[in-house]
């Protein structure tokens, strides 16, 4: 479907639900300087269905929170080493007001000049080029920043985040492209043979009964994973599965494990 408008999020998070309803499921969310494509618009305007850029995921946001940019700009945003911000909050002066942003948002702030920028900003907080991959090191201290975050279906923020947003979050911040569900995460990077072979910052995937996937955590050691269940939380992982590390119960049945990481 062709785009008919462009756009950003100038929010610090902005819910993408499923239909155009704010009673309607959350699918995912935009986090600030997020951008996608407009591709439908409804009837009494009040809702945009959108194209986010990042990873092509579809969902309706509420109109008023739709903030428009030109093509010229969209464009430029998909070539710009922008900078991603690595606190949990970071304030930001936004057209002369103060917002609080989350970690993950992208600032438009690179080492280029800025591109016929008609917005202002002034930035107070820790960044990294978002381009720039990192190691698994940087990958742990990011993803434990997310500990205790309460599961939100749907989430990408620290203060309320799903499964599959954790992972994704996580490596996008450390300079790598996931997918937004954990079935399609389970796709991408390297097939690991078995649970001996892999290796802190491998992706862990969980199926159901049914052998569908529906669970993904990070690799932290040989027999741990930090995941987002009930919170985000660090447990123990062997071939059965998550050991939840309070209770001793298995609660996820293992899958296989995917290399995301350059050697």
């Amino acid at each position: 479907m062709e785009p008919i408008e462009f756009g950003i999020c100038r929010l610090s998070v902005v819910s993408v639900r499923k239909e155009p309803d704010d009673r309607a499921e959350q699918v995912t969310q935009l986090l600030f300087g997020d951008h996608y494509e407009g591709i439908e618009l409804t009837k009494d305007r009040k809702w945009l269905k959108i194209t986010i850029n990042f990873d092509q995921y579809t969902g309706w946001i509420d109109a008023r929170q739709h903030q428009s940019i030109s093509k010229e700009y969209y464009d430029h945003i998909n070539i710009a080493e922008f900078k991603i911000t690595t606190d949990v909050t970071a304030s930001l002066l936004y057209n002369k007001s103060p917002l609080m942003i989350l970690m993950g948002s992208i600032i438009p702030i690179s080492s280029a000049e800025l591109f016929k920028m008609e917005e202002q900003f002034a930035f107070n907080g820790e960044a990294k080029n978002l381009g720039q991959k990192r190691e698994f090191d940087f990958v742990r201290t990011v993803a434990q920043k997310y500990l205790n975050a309460p599961y939100q279906w749907g989430g990408k923020s620290p203060f309320g985040i799903d499964c599959s947003g954790f992972t994704q979050m996580v490596f996008k911040i450390a300079g790598y492209r996931l997918s937004r569900d954990a079935w399609q995460q389970a796709t991408q990077g390297k097939a690991i043979g078995a649970l001996h072979e892999g290796g802190p910052g491998d992706l862990a995937f969980f199926r159901n009964p049914e052998g569908r996937i529906v669970h993904t955590g990070i690799l932290l050691g040989p027999d741990k994973i930090i995941h987002a269940s009930g919170k985000v939380r660090i447990d123990h992982l062997h071939e059965e599965g998550i050991l939840n590390a309070d209770t001793k119960v298995y609660t996820h049945q293992l899958s296989h494990l995917r290399r995301i990481l350059a050697a």
